[in-house]
């Protein structure tokens, strides 16, 4: 039946707040890790 999928479905993969959320979380933490070994040598 036409329309009863949710509205984000046809965007695909990747595009959900939780995947957008947790590339956030795994940029910050990369950023993150580089200051804690830069600022311990």
């Amino acid at each position: 039946m036409v329309g009863t999928q949710p509205r984000g479905a046809e965007r695909g993969p990747g595009r959900t707040p939780d995947s957008y959320l947790a590339g956030l979380h795994l940029r910050a933490s990369v950023i993150w890790i580089k200051d804690l070994t830069r600022t311990t040598r």
